[in-house]
């Protein structure tokens, strides 16, 4: 019972809020020569100024931790978009009555959906070289979100999602 009990909180605690995280890079830039970033100017993030304040907080905390300054003259550009969507259940339990004999038969069937719809957040992150103006690389997250939360678990939110986007930034060549 013990085991179980270990399991099943293992699993709740993987199941709820995972965020998954793509990654995509140009393999013939050098990611050594970017040693300043900046956001753009007329960036949409589709977040609320709450929230997207929130965000680049985190962000700024992370490069500062992988040794990037926040420079007026940037190597590298920072783009945030983001969007939110309501994804349903796919789980159902199914229910049938049926009847039958030698050569006939009625049967009836009905899906029962199980759990609710969860609200889902998608970050994408372009890093764009300022000098070339072109994308060096991107990460696009998407992570369950719960909308009803009070400010101090959507910075929490936004720190571990930051942390998760940059875990692999700047790539190893």
């Amino acid at each position: 019972m013990k085991y179980f009990s270990i399991i099943l909180v293992a699993f709740v605690l993987i199941s709820c809020g995972s965020t998954q995280v793509n990654y995509d890079y140009d393999e013939q830039i050098s990611f050594s020569k970017y040693k300043t970033y900046n956001y753009l100017p007329d960036m949409q993030t589709g977040l609320s100024q709450l929230d997207a304040n929130r965000l680049i907080s985190a962000i700024d905390l992370v490069m500062d931790e992988k040794g990037f300054t926040k420079s007026e003259n940037p190597d590298l550009l920072i783009n945030i978009m983001s969007d939110q969507y309501r994804e349903s259940s796919q789980n159902s339990v199914g229910v049938g009555v049926g009847s039958g004999g030698y050569g006939g038969g009625v049967s009836i069937g009905a899906g029962i959906p199980l759990g609710g719809s969860k609200d889902h957040q998608t970050i994408t992150i372009d890093l764009v070289d300022s000098s070339e103006d072109i994308l060096v690389w991107q990460a696009v997250s998407d992570s369950n979100i719960a909308l009803n939360t009070n400010p101090q678990d959507r910075v929490s939110y936004y720190t571990k999602v930051s942390e998760k986007i940059f875990r692999n930034f700047p790539p190893e060549k």
